[in-house]
């Protein structure tokens, strides 16, 4: 591996996101196991990677270590967070197979566009609806995959709480904002390029 690459594999932002990917497996694993108990550290450690994406991006450019690299890896280790759990979901049946195909066909889509965009010398700023779409895609997936119903004492509620169906309101809410995302940023897309001709 030519040193320079090791040294950007080995920056701390860099290393957040390789710790995102290798969390993957883990959350599988314990979704599979289908437990109360094993949902919630699914959960958890599905919240703490999602942290991680923020975290990382953020650590890269206060500490000046932005990279090919970390810019390679830390889409993919997004993409495969999220597909990997989705897949999950949809083997335990938590998640219907149409409604993730949707949402790993928009994401194909998008990243087609993105390359032709950047292929054509096309810039297209990330909208408000992608933002909104991952806010709501990471707070609906961990609640989905806690799925089984929980006594909880919180200041807006309190008592049994099904955490499979707020975690669908959730989700359901992202694929809108997901779909609403890719119809603006075709539309976009298809402007900049007339332009171009």
């Amino acid at each position: 591996m030519p040193s320079a690459i090791r040294n950007e594999l080995l920056n701390l932002p860099n290393m957040l996101t390789l710790l995102r990917v290798a969390l993957i497996p883990v959350v599988v694993y314990l979704l599979l196991v289908n437990t109360p108990t094993a949902c919630i550290y699914a959960s958890l450690l599905f919240g703490a990677a999602a942290i991680t994406d923020f975290l990382d991006g953020y650590l890269a450019r206060a500490q000046g270590l932005v990279s090919v690299t970390g810019k390679f890896l830390d889409p993919l280790a997004d993409k495969l967070l999220v597909m990997a759990a989705l897949v999950a979901l949809v083997e335990l049946d938590w998640l219907p197979s149409w409604l993730v195909i949707l949402v790993l066909a928009r994401e194909f889509m998008i990243n087609g566009l993105r390359t032709l965009a950047a292929n054509d010398g096309i810039v297209i700023a990330a909208g408000t609806g992608g933002k909104y779409k991952t806010a709501f895609q990471l707070t609906g997936l961990p609640a989905l995959m806690l799925h089984y119903q929980y006594d909880v004492d919180l200041w807006f509620v309190e008592g049994p709480v099904r955490f499979h169906h707020v975690g669908l309101v959730l989700f359901g809410i992202s694929v809108g904002f997901s779909l609403w995302s890719a119809v603006t940023y075709t539309v976009e897309f298809y402007r900049e390029s007339m332009q171009m001709v």
